[in-house]
């Protein structure tokens, strides 16, 4: 007799109620990140084209597999339930371990963004000490919605998807505009759109992936969905394809104003916003505030749907449940509010490590969060052969929706995407200054350590 998985949990759950427009706004905000799009427009008009490769090789098959998991398993805690179908509690364990640990280290960078970008558009002359109270504040406000329910980040982050979608829309438009009144930035013609086959164009695209990953959010909450089995291949194609428009579209936007040599990897949003606004001539201080503001919420938004989606993947691992402060929920929102705690006293340790260091010993901060990087990567490699592993062992199980084209299909998403991810951690070790003590070692040991810890929390769960 055939399972079927999807139809039994929702039923057992009743609780569906996250309707298709909310799963792709949260897809949206969860994936859609402003603050790192704009670096691989230094390579010029081909970045435009590397973007609609990788979100042909690699988006495509991600969103896919993402697809027919989701609907086939919806599960609470999403990709952590999935590898523990396919592989077993303790690989499951690690993957929702570097799930969570990864959003821990990089909820501060977002933050130290946002302060760097606040202080850049409103406050010139903010110190550090003003500059980290208003990251740390920023990180706290996200633990207290996150303890909120998910009720709370869902409202935030609809309105968040909306506002994003416009500001990169405006951004096409007023790359257009600025081109009718100065010119283009950068060479278009049809030439400049080919790809050079060297290190940089590589780096760029592993970049690129970066910013596409995180369609198996939504599934995290898998039981509070609404029909599942079809709104989560329905939320895959609609989100996907307005996710790359997107990026495509804010891309030429930023190329239009800004010469590629000239992108600056880590505020580009910033100077090609305000390049971008003089187009409105003495409204253009008018529309850059605007503007700002909404990046700005943004910001924010991005990091409530990692928190939640990092939370509550961690929350089903067993383990949790033998952990005083993983384990402990809210009395009043049923929560897991220590688990956000916890994410907010380690950001606010490294906040205060940035602002309070300087020189080579603020080095170590990124090197930190190339860390975190690395260790957001690793899921990756078990969501992959999860799919083809699953096809095998749960033959019997209807799957509402399947990857096209068959077992072509299903082994061509599986091995292009995993070898996309494989390549993004390797080029994390790869630097143009060969070995760095400091920068490998943090790497190497921070990733041993991070692994050792959760395998002891896995055994001590046992």
């Amino acid at each position: 007799m055939e399972e079927k998985i999807g139809e039994n949990i929702v039923a057992e759950k009743d609780v569906a109620k996250v309707s298709l427009f909310k799963m792709v706004s949260f897809t949206v905000t969860g994936i859609v990140v402003l603050d790192t799009f704009v670096a691989p427009a230094a390579m010029g008009a081909s970045s435009i084209t590397m973007w609609l490769l990788t979100a042909i090789l690699f988006f495509i098959p991600y969103g896919l597999i993402n697809a027919e998991l989701g609907a086939t398993y919806p599960e609470d805690g999403g990709i952590y339930a999935w590898v523990k179908r396919a592989f077993g509690p303790f690989q499951a364990s690690l993957v929702a371990w570097y799930y969570w640990v990864n959003v821990a280290f990089w909820m501060p960078a977002v933050f130290i963004a946002f302060s760097a970008w606040f202080s850049m558009a409103y406050v010139p002359s903010m110190g550090n000490v003003a500059g980290a109270t208003l990251a740390i504040a920023m990180c706290w406000l996200i633990v207290f919605i996150g303890i909120r329910g998910v009720d709370l980040s869902l409202t935030v982050t609809n309105i968040a998807a909306i506002l994003k979608v416009s500001v990169l829309i405006i951004f096409g438009i007023m790359g257009v505009m600025y081109a009718m009144q100065n010119g283009l930035a950068n060479d278009f013609s049809l030439s400049s759109f080919a790809l050079n086959l060297n290190f940089d164009t590589i780096s760029y695209s592993s970049a690129i992936v970066y910013n596409l990953l995180g369609f198996e959010l939504i599934s995290s909450i898998a039981s509070k969905i609404d029909e599942p089995e079809k709104n989560i291949p329905k939320m895959t194609i609609m989100a996907g394809i307005l996710i790359a428009a997107m990026y495509i579209i804010g891309t030429f936007g930023v190329l239009a104003a800004i010469p590629a040599a000239s992108v600056d990897p880590l505020d580009g949003f910033f100077y090609a916003l305000q390049e971008l606004t003089t187009v409105f001539g003495p409204a253009s201080g008018i529309v850059f505030n605007v503007t700002m503001v909404v990046a700005l919420f943004t910001l924010v938004s991005n990091m409530i749907s990692w928190t939640l989606g990092g939370v509550e993947v961690l929350d089903e691992v067993e383990f949790t449940k033998h952990t005083k402060i993983l384990g402990h929920r809210n009395e009043k929102f049923d929560t897991p509010d220590y688990s956000y705690i916890l994410m907010g006293l380690i950001s606010t340790f490294l906040i205060i490590l940035n602002f309070t260091l300087s020189g080579n010993a603020n080095d170590a901060f990124w090197t930190i969060l190339s860390f975190s990087f690395l260790i957001f990567f690793l899921p990756y490699l078990w969501l992959f052969p999860t799919v083809v592993k699953l096809r095998k062992v749960d033959k019997d199980i209807v799957r509402p929706y399947e990857i096209p084209f068959g077992k072509f299909g299903l082994y061509a998403s599986s091995i292009i995407g995993f070898l996309f991810i494989a390549l993004g951690i390797i080029l994390l070790f790869v630097t143009g200054d060969g070995w760095d003590p400091l920068y490998h070692l943090t790497l190497i040991i921070g990733t041993l350590l991070t692994t050792l810890y959760g395998i002891y929390l896995y055994r001590k769960s046992l």
